[in-house]
Parts: structure tokens; sequence; C-alpha cells
């Protein structure tokens, strides 16, 4: 294994992790110390649909707590969607944010909990350790094994108007509280299963190629790659295998600490304008991207990648190093394959003209954005476009 940064380094990750099945039934208990009188349960129409919000719900009133529910998170939350949630918070008289759902909701009551206590507009606080003040108390609670964001100091939020993606990352940010309880994701469909454990897998897989890595996000995004490869066939071809699902929603929080602290790269970087331009889920995009990148990157870091492809299960001793570090891709190519993921130009949101008409926009958007400045090798605005194309 090979040490990137010799400077002092920092971790940080939610003050309270609480993870197993049933993990769930300790909400009420955890909002009691955090002093809560009425929580606002943000989540989306799907898993209030399920009724895992009511079952939280039931928790915290068990447990003397007031609840009322914000249930219109949209895929990739909106500043509308922040707006909204942060009103219904307010005319409430909440004192607790307790998101419930994928990244999307996750992601939205961190968006929430940040503008109450932070005045300006959303925008002034993207890029990293903008937000000055903390946000509202938070508690984070899963229903998939992909995005990691309950552990995780990041949360993206998209402007519709201007059709970008915006990311923050603050210690600010942080949920006080995340619960990780893999009998919430039994009912994740297939298609869903597959395109957040991708995403989990790319987290991993960028915490560790980047440039800001360091020795603890190392052994955390090793051992999520480990969990995440080894489960995700498994969660895919039978959802109520519980041992896959814990072992995947483990592995993608375990993610989440890793690049929270270490930072994502080049495949972030170049999926968030296809999710702003084209609405793809998160997971998707980059699922359809990942192979071609990590082919395009294995030269600037090969014994990193070699790590990976050992940390996949790959048998590579007696290799070249070359060759050792693109067993990570295709090791890569074969689990996407084996999960029936699409390549780029396979996605029916997607019309090939408008592509076009955007790629240079989006290979900008991707710059702007910093994640690729931490990718082992330095991509143009011309290679993004190139790459864009082959993903195609």
């Amino acid at each position: 294994m090979v040490f990137m940064k010799k400077e002092a380094t920092t971790l940080t990750l939610p003050p309270t992790i609480i993870t197993g099945a049933g993990a769930s039934e300790n909400v009420g208990e955890q909002a009691q110390r955090l002093s809560a009188t009425s929580a606002l349960i943000v989540t989306d129409p799907g898993i209030a649909k399920i009724g895992y919000a009511d079952k939280i719900a039931q928790n915290l009133h068990a447990a003397g707590i007031r609840t009322t529910c914000f249930s219109d998170v949209t895929p990739d939350p909106t500043l509308q969607n922040v707006q909204d949630g942060r009103k219904q918070y307010t005319d409430e008289a909440c004192d607790l944010i307790v998101s419930v759902g994928g990244g999307s909701a996750i992601d939205c009551g961190k968006g929430i909990a940040m503008k109450l206590t932070n005045d300006g507009d959303f925008a002034d606080y993207m890029g990293v350790d903008k937000v000055p003040n903390p946000g509202a108390p938070l508690i984070a609670i899963p229903t998939t094994g992909g995005t990691g964001s309950e552990v995780s100091k990041v949360t993206v939020i998209t402007d519709t108007d201007r059709n970008v993606k915006m990311m923050l990352s603050s210690v600010c940010l942080l949920a006080h509280v995340a619960i990780v309880d893999p009998m919430l994701s039994l009912t994740t469909p297939p298609h869903l299963t597959a395109a957040v454990g991708v995403d989990a897998l790319t987290h991993a897989i960028e915490a560790y190629i980047s440039k800001r890595a360091q020795p603890i996000t190392d052994a955390l995004a090793l051992k999520a790659v480990e969990m995440i490869s080894g489960s995700l066939r498994q969660a895919w071809a039978d959802g109520e295998n519980i041992s896959a699902r814990t072992d995947m929603m483990i592995g993608a929080s375990i993610a989440g600490m890793a690049f929270s602290n270490s930072s994502v790269a080049l495949v972030h970087g170049m999926s968030r304008p296809i999710g702003a331009y084209f609405h793809v889920h998160h997971g998707l995009s980059n699922s359809v991207l990942l192979r071609d990148v990590m082919a395009f990157s294995v030269v600037g870091a090969p014994a990193r990648f070699a790590d990976i492809a050992r940390a996949m299960g790959e048998q590579i001793d007696g290799l070249s190093p070359m060759q050792q570090a693109d067993a990570a891709v295709g090791a890569v190519e074969r689990l996407v394959t084996d999960i029936q993921m699409p390549r780029l130009g396979e996605i029916d949101k997607i019309d090939k003209q408008k592509f076009e008409d955007v790629i240079e926009q989006m290979a900008a958007d991707a710059i702007a954005s910093g994640s690729p400045a931490n990718n082992p090798r330095q991509a143009t605005a011309e290679d993004i476009v190139a790459l864009y194309r082959q993903c195609f």
C-alpha cells in the first residue's frame, strides 16, 4: 500500500453511529438524548408509501416526541425541497430532523438543517469548508446500501434553474446520529440496489485513489471495496439475503466515512453534470462512467489499483504491476455486467443530440466541481469530452 500524503490529516465522523438489524428502533432513545420534543421526518414518497417513515414516527411517539412528515423529496433533491422542508420545520416548531431514505432524503435533511442556522443563498456555501455554523440536530437513517450520506460531511443539492448540482462539504453538515439498519433495505428493488451499490463502490475506489487519501481512509476504503464487491451480486439477485444486505449497508457507510475525509475524484466530477442535465440517478451515472474512467486513471496510481484488485478478490500474484492494476478495471467490468448496468447511451433519458450539445459544458462543469483535481491522472476538458463519448 502506498501512502500518498505526508502532512497532518483530519478524520471527521458523526459522534454516534449505530449499526445492525433493528438498529432503527433506537431512534426514540437517540432523539431524547438530543433533548428533542418535535421532529420533522424528511423522506420521499416511495419510503412514505412503504411505511418506513410511519415506523420511525411510532418509535418517536413512544419516546414522547411529536412528529410531522415532509415526504416530497425528489430524486437529486432540489433547492425547492430544502425551502419547503425548512418552512414545515419552522411552522411546526420542530427541534430535530430525522431523515429516512436514500441519499436524496438524507442530503435534503442536511440541506434543511444547514439553512436553519446559516443565512444567505445556498450557493454561498458550495465547495469545501464554507459553512460557518453547525446545522440543526439531525438523525440520518438510510434505507439503501449506497450513498453513505448518513456518515459523510457532504450534501449535494440541485439548482434546477442553473442545471447545477451544488456540492457542499463541511463538518457542520455531519448528522448528530447515524443509524444503519439493514432491515430497512430489504424492499429496495434490484435496479436500485445495483445503482446505489455501484455508487458505494465508486466512493470506496475514489477514496483510495484520491490524492487526498490518508492512512485511516485507506483502511476504510479497502474494507468497503471488499464488502461491497463481495455482496452486491447477492443483494441484487436476492433482496431478502440479509447477510448480503448487511454487508452492503455497512460497506456503504464505511465507504462514506472514507470518501468524506479523502474526497472523490474524476468519476464523481463527471457524474454530477449527467444528473443535472439529464436527471439520471446519481448511482446510475457513476456506474456508466466507472470502468472507463478507471481505465483512463490506472497509469496514475498502478499500485493503488492493484490493491483494489486484491480487495475485490482478484488473483494477481505473478502479474506485472500494470497487469495487476488493470485487473481492478476488469473486476469492475464483470461486476457491472453481472448486475446488468447499462452503458451511458442505453439510458432512455439521454438524447444523443442533446448530449452532444451540452458535452463541452458538462466537461467544464466537471472540472469546476473540483473533484477531478483529486484524480491520480489529471484530465483536461478535452480528455473528459473524449471519456464522455467513450462511455456513451
